[in-house]
């Protein structure tokens, strides 16, 4: 019997989440106890809309909030309430020391706002919700990429870049939740931010603040974990990613571009630096294909579950 229980928001009704739980339920259980926030009148209407039986040891949880008719593919206020107090009941559960940890089913941000909900994801709230600098880390067993900066606009990446003490802070609260994973002598790819790495401030100078973020971060750990700033362009070729499982990137296409190029299917995003272990799939609510009873590929659902066994 799986020892670690684990607590699983259920997502966007309206998209494809409560399908993955519903299909995947026998492999899973064998992997973790899974404890689904959904209440039991969601569930049976879901279940009927996809034709797939209930299982008989398909765990929930008592009243979420609002009951509502689900609308396969729509975006509404009453799925974005529904997907938050699911997300909220998964993290009441965790804080109370009852489970192991959370993992988050796809939501959708528009519902999210027209339900009220001011955070821009889960990753945001969890910085709330725990008062602690969440770090946003995505990939798959072959390759994790964390992320400085996250959904903040693309002019606004420099200044964060420029931000010394706070760069320095984040790579030493990263080396510190991966370093049980490095090899001996592996270091982490740090990546630059302008082309080039900036070609000696030929094309920019943030470069200078990377290298001094990674000093710092150095002096604190004791030893060199962190490589030079990488040039962006070829950090994730074959022969880079031989020698580095781990990568830092400065903003969020620049590490998840590349990293769904190569295994979007399969990969995950994973909130770091908390009390808890909180995996989500990396993909979307799939709205073109939610209820119309396509087999899913679950290799995403199923790798965020393995995380719970596997670190």
């Amino acid at each position: 019997m799986p020892s670690r229980k684990i607590a699983i928001s259920i997502g966007d009704l309206n998209g494809i989440g409560i399908q993955l739980a519903l299909e995947n339920h026998e492999s899973i259980k064998q992997i973790i106890d899974p404890l689904y926030c959904i209440d039991d009148k969601m569930l049976k209407q879901a279940s009927k809309l996809l034709n797939i039986p209930i299982p008989s040891d398909f765990k929930t949880v008592k009243k979420i909030a609002k009951e509502f008719t689900i609308e396969p593919a729509k975006v509404s206020k009453e799925s974005g309430v529904y997907s938050f107090a699911s997300f909220l009941k998964a993290v009441e559960l965790s804080k109370t020391g009852e489970l192991d940890g959370i993992m988050t089913l796809p939501i959708h941000k528009k519902a999210w706002e027209l339900g009220g909900v001011t955070f821009k994801g889960h990753t945001d709230a969890l910085r709330e919700f725990f008062f602690a600098p969440a770090i946003m880390m995505l990939g798959s067993p072959k390759m994790y990429v964390a992320l400085y900066t996250e959904h903040i606009p693309l002019n606004q990446v420099s200044a964060e870049v420029k931000n010394v003490e706070k760069l320095s802070e984040f790579l030493i609260d990263f080396y510190d939740n991966i370093k049980n994973d490095l090899k001996e002598n592996e270091q982490i790819g740090l990546l630059g931010l302008n082309p080039h790495a900036g070609d000696d401030g030929v094309l920019g100078n943030e470069e200078i603040q990377i290298n001094e973020a990674r000093e710092i971060a150095h002096q604190n750990i004791g030893k060199e974990v962190y490589t030079m700033p990488l040039v962006p362009d070829v950090a994730f070729t074959p022969n880079s990613r031989k020698k580095h499982h781990y990568f830092v990137a400065m903003y969020h296409d620049q590490g998840l571009a590349p990293l769904k190029a190569l295994y979007f299917d399969e990969g995950i995003n994973i909130s770091l630096n908390l009390p808890i272990i909180r995996t989500s799939v990396d993909h979307g609510t799939a709205f073109d294909i939610a209820y119309k009873k396509f087999k899913l590929n679950n290799l995403s659902y199923v790798n965020a579950i393995n995380y719970f066994v596997t670190t």
